[in-house]
């Protein structure tokens, strides 16, 4: 037998491992399933609070019955004396508020290493009577309450826990609560400190022409364009994508922005910037990731797949975007309609969230092995559930990987993550311009860990970081129409109020970052200050924008290191 025909069993044989694992998986799920629904579930009937030799219950009924209808019996009528009514109403939306996933959906979630790293730190807190880690109970309360045809609900959920007892620990419970309020008094300090800044550096900005208080970046340019997709395959790699390409109808040769979606998105999550800046003259390459887009995340939830993403989409997100330039180059010289429209030495890169890492990464961070053997240990036990995704990049072969492209002369992360899968020392080797865009209430990438610290480590000469008070993770996405049928809705109040503003900011900012870094032109370089944006900013999400931040003063902001607990 030759190499080759041992190379194809080989991977015959590994395809056929993962095929026979996710079929046991889905015929487990389907033969144990209806045997537990067919008959009684043994149900948790209390809560059990413990700190040190002090025990405290609550009947589950009592939770129930008051959510259902607001009253409040005996045993419940102490509890509730000590809490708001704000604190009350949201506890009965919390316990009664439908979740909208299915059991294949929750199943394939909680069976991946990051839904089991997150079972592991509930499990902690959240155990059975008998004092046993809370883990599995939790999983299988889970499943049988997505199972339901009465509702997956909070309060299902604690029905469903196979103890009698759910026992909470008091202790830990309190500790926890009080390093996220350090966390929470923390990030509330550095966004105090960063809108200081930035009112300080809108007074000593120059004052602002009525020419550039009259222009709106984030309304449409007077370029048209037109829209094109290309299929893509690198043969290296195995690895197939499309891309959408947006090309401005105005002569001469044009400077390209890539735009990079984040982990379950797709490339029309970002198709009113790349309009935006194509309006303005840019050429717009829109690659969609193929093992970290919304097909790979409906492939998991759906029981095609058995991991939200690979590791090695760490290191093939840059790569697509660098095999995207490679053939845009040689379609710049060998088809009609792109021929002498592109110019490849000005080239820029936005990503968000995984995106946001991608930016990073071609703009020459590196993957920094040795930060995530420092922080992955706590990883399951912290406030900042992006090291859960960050810390899948340990299980890579811990070598040198070129991923920074010289052909990008400018980057924007949006709500990136970045601390651990970078940090400092990574970070600090970027020398290009660079805007770090972050929301003070992005509760997947923090603000404080993962942007606001890091803007601190870079060490380039133009660097600007945007700060969206009230922003959330997913405050720039818009709804994607490719969105496959049946994949996780984001509710509203995940996405925060009016993200309609928020993308507005991110059309404004791009437009003006790019034309003065990429396009070379500088008479746009007096809409990156903070007096230009405190002109658009709007409530209720009111925009910052520094180019300094003096992280050594603790009155104003006392950075902190990833906060587990």
């Amino acid at each position: 037998m030759n190499c080759s025909s041992v190379s194809s069993a080989a991977r015959f044989s590994v395809l056929q491992s993962i095929r026979i694992k996710r079929a046991l998986r889905s015929f487990s799920i389907g033969l144990v399933l209806p045997i537990l629904l067919a008959r009684p579930v043994l149900g948790a009937k209390r809560l059990d609070f413990s700190y040190g030799i002090l025990e405290r219950s609550i009947p589950i009924d009592s939770l129930e019955t008051y959510a259902k209808t607001g009253k409040v019996d005996s045993e419940l009528s102490d509890y509730v004396k000590r809490a708001n009514k704000n604190q009350l109403t949201q506890l009965r939306q919390v316990l009664l508020t439908p979740i909208p996933l299915n059991v294949v959906q929750v199943s394939q979630f909680l069976y991946t290493s990051i839904g089991e790293r997150l079972l592991s730190s509930l499990g902690k807190v959240i155990q059975q009577e008998s004092g046993l880690s809370g883990f599995y109970a939790i999983r299988a309360s889970l499943i049988l309450a997505a199972a339901d045809p009465k509702g997956f609900t909070l309060l299902n959920v604690l029905r469903k826990f196979p103890s009698d007892a759910i026992s909470i620990d008091l202790g830990r419970s309190l500790e926890i609560a009080n390093n996220l309020k350090e966390l929470v008094n923390q990030t509330q300090q550095a966004v105090a400190a960063i809108n200081q800044q930035s009112s300080v550096e809108t007074t000593t900005t120059p004052k602002l022409t009525d020419v550039l208080l009259g222009r709106r970046l984030s309304q449409p340019g007077g370029i048209r364009f037109s829209k094109r997709t290309i299929a893509l395959s690198d043969i290296s790699r195995q690895r197939k994508f499309p891309a959408d390409i947006y090309l401005p109808q105005a002569p001469g040769s044009r400077p390209v922005i890539v735009i990079s979606h984040g982990l379950g998105s797709d490339r029309t999550s970002f198709a009113y910037l790349a309009e935006q800046l194509a309006s303005y003259g840019f050429v717009v390459a829109v690659p969609e990731h193929p093992g970290s887009d919304a097909r790979q995340l409906q492939a998991l939830l759906s029981g095609r797949a058995d991991q939200v993403t690979k590791p090695r989409e760490f290191v093939d997100r840059p790569l697509d975007v660098k095999y995207l330039l490679d053939e845009l180059n040689r379609l710049s010289q060998s088809d009609a309609e792109f021929k002498g429209h592109l110019n490849m030495q000005q080239v820029g890169v936005v990503g968000q969230s995984f995106g946001g890492y991608t930016a990073l990464a071609l703009a020459g961070a590196t993957i920094n092995f040795k930060q995530l053997q420092t922080n992955c240990p706590k990883a399951e036990n912290s406030f900042n559930l992006s090291l859960l995704l960050q810390c899948l990049a340990e299980k890579l072969p811990q070598k040198t990987y070129n991923l920074a492209d010289p052909r990008i002369k400018a980057a924007i992360a949006i709500n990136p993550l970045d601390s651990s899968i970078m940090g400092q020392a990574s970070l600090s080797q970027i020398k290009i311009p660079i805007m770090i865009v972050s929301g003070s209430a992005d509760t997947v990438a923090p603000s404080l860990p993962e942007q606001i610290q890091p803007f601190t480590w870079l060490t380039t000469r133009n660097k600007y970081l945007a700060l969206i008070t009230g922003g959330t993770h997913f405050s720039t996405i818009a709804e994607s129409p490719q969105t496959p049928q049946g994949a996780i809705p984001v509710p509203p109040q995940v996405i925060g109020p009016n993200p309609a503003l928020a993308q507005r900011y991110v059309e404004a900012l791009s437009v003006a970052f790019f034309q003065t870094y990429v396009a070379q032109q500088p008479s746009y370089l007096p809409y990156l200050s903070a007096g230009y944006v405190s002109t658009i900013s709007k409530q209720p999400l009111p925009l910052s924008l520094v180019q300094t931040l003096n992280s050594t003063k603790p009155q104003k902001v006392t950075f902190m290191k990833n906060r587990s607990f």
